[in-house]
């Protein structure tokens, strides 16, 4: 291991900087004098653009993977909520003007379960999608068809 020689400098932080130094270092556990030399490393260093474009580029990747996710989800929902009304249409007729208000009261009950079982779902899961993938997975081991309301399959 060779020992580079150190020259000293002297110089003047601001006193916001002096503390985000002074802060970093006691959290990465390291001297001052370590966080100034790998910064002025990195800072003068010939790759330090390929460096921060590598990094950058991680980042993006990250988002880019995070962005498919939710698109996939928002996608779920879509078709879910499309298959619930289809489902729903073709198997619920008009109701009478007399039964009307009975199922509206029934209809508002209803909605406040509806409610307060998803606030317990989005608080607690699973979500929709980990449930989904659990319940495919199951009836591809178990079952031969798949069920599917569209397909004119059980209600689940």
């Amino acid at each position: 291991m060779t020992v580079r020689a150190r020259v000293k400098h002297t110089f003047r932080l601001p006193a916001d900087l002096t503390r985000q130094l002074a802060d970093h270092a006691r959290a990465k556990r390291v001297s001052q004098t370590a966080v100034v030399e790998a910064a002025l490393d990195n800072f003068l260093s010939p790759d330090g653009a390929d460096r921060l474009e590598a990094a950058i580029g991680r980042r993006l990747d990250r988002i880019g993977r995070q962005a498919d996710r939710l698109e996939w989800n928002v996608d779920l929902a879509n078709e879910a909520l499309a298959l619930f009304i289809r489902f729903w249409l073709t198997s619920n007729a008009p109701l009478p003007d007399a039964a009307l208000p009975a199922a509206q009261a029934m209809g508002r009950e209803r909605w406040e379960r509806f409610v307060e079982s998803l606030a317990r779902r989005m608080e607690n899961g699973p979500r929709l999608g980990r449930e989904l993938s659990r319940d495919v997975a199951g009836r591809s081991r178990n079952e031969p068809g798949d069920g599917s309301f569209a397909d004119g399959g059980a209600e689940p």
